[in-house]
């Protein structure tokens, strides 16, 4: 399938429409050439759907596709990331209406959402401008590498011929340096979810990464859901590897650090700047880290938002240069202050473990002799 990963999203989809459980799916896809915008949410029917199979890291807006949801008498899955799923479902709770017509909720693991500058920067490093992108694919798999290692693409506008690289190669496009991130994000706590009927993601784990076609992860919360996995497995249109939950929270466990220990963290940073947070599952705790990657979350969110302000600056000044600087002074500050932590706790090992095992051979020797 030519999907992010397993391609799980689409064949149950897909399968919605042909029994009739749905009439449409509403979902993000490319916009029409009309907009400014590369993606957007809107209507999707099963012949849609071959088109929607990626993964899109862009920013949207789901009123229009709701207010077509209101006038048309129909039932519609609705696909997104936790805080559209958890939206759509509030939306649900006020409004009786909204609430017969969508009867299905398909969510995505996050790691938190970018804007669309994110698809501009990568582009722009391609040597395509804002003003000339047409098209970009944020995941093509590349053969012999893990499904984690994938490429982006980009398309000028007027032109057919794609340019691509690894994605690891573009500056701003590990996770792990949010690069446009919204600050919404920052207050999040949901990374798989929690109140769609079922959620699709990457599978990082070991024995399912090095496959460069990739893996979905299935949390499933549905009974018609899990019947519809079952046929098609006995079938032989897909294969299902169960899993034990402790595996699935193992194939996300960076978002969930982020979202508990790390969202304590901030939350408590906050609080001191004297700034109102909105109350969350975890409680506000400074210690909630070790000091070592308390340094390394907040490095985060300071490059977070140098990014939305520096790639505004390039586009004033029409010059890539003035936002990759910026983006490489912290990345390099941030890789300064792992490896320094990381030093020191080296240090703190060499130093200290050998002193730790004599003094436990002389206890055991100690003992020894007292027995004797």
């Amino acid at each position: 399938m030519k999907s992010s990963s397993g391609g799980l999203t689409s064949w149950l989809l897909e399968k919605l429409l042909e029994i009739g459980y749905v009439d449409a799916v509403l979902s993000v896809g490319r916009a029409t050439d009309e907009s400014s915008e590369l993606f957007g949410y809107s209507v999707a029917y099963c012949e849609d759907l071959r088109t929607r199979r990626k993964s899109q890291y862009y920013a949207s807006t789901m009123s229009e596709v709701l207010t077509f949801a209101r006038q048309h008498d129909k039932r519609f899955a609705v696909v997104g990331v936790p805080c559209y799923i958890k939206a759509a479902r509030t939306v649900c709770r006020e409004d009786a209406v909204l609430a017969s017509r969508l009867v299905l909720f398909i969510g995505l693991v996050c790691g938190h959402l970018k804007t669309q500058a994110y698809a501009e920067s990568l582009a722009w490093q391609l040597g395509i401008s804002p003003r000339e992108l047409a098209e970009v694919d944020f995941r093509i798999k590349a053969e012999g590498r893990p499904a984690s290692d994938y490429d982006f693409g980009a398309r000028r506008s007027g032109e057919s011929s794609w340019l691509r690289s690894p994605t690891r190669l573009l500056v701003g496009s590990n996770w792990g340096y949010s690069a446009f991130q919204p600050e919404a994000c920052n207050f999040c706590d949901d990374v798989v979810a929690e109140t769609s009927d079922v959620t699709f993601g990457d599978a990082w784990l070991p024995h399912f990464v090095e496959d460069f076609h990739g893996a979905n992860l299935v949390i499933c919360r549905n009974r018609l859901l899990e019947g519809i996995f079952e046929t098609g497995q006995k079938r032989g249109e897909i294969v299902l590897t169960p899993l034990d939950p402790s595996e699935a929270v193992q194939s996300q466990a960076g978002g969930f650090r982020y979202r508990r220990e790390g969202l304590a963290l901030r939350l408590s940073d906050d609080i001191a700047a004297g700034l109102s947070v909105p109350r969350k599952r975890v409680r506000p705790d400074p210690r909630a880290v070790s000091f070592r990657r308390a340094a390394l979350l907040r490095q985060r969110r300071r490059m977070a938002r140098l990014s939305h302000a520096a790639f505004a600056e390039a586009i004033a000044a029409q010059d890539l240069t003035v936002y990759l600087g910026a983006m490489k002074k912290e990345i390099a500050r941030y890789k300064r202050l792992d490896l320094y932590f990381a030093r020191r706790t080296l240090v703190y090992v060499k130093r200290f473990l050998p002193r730790a095992r004599a003094e436990k051979t002389r206890d055991r020797e100690g003992r020894h002799h007292t027995r004797s």
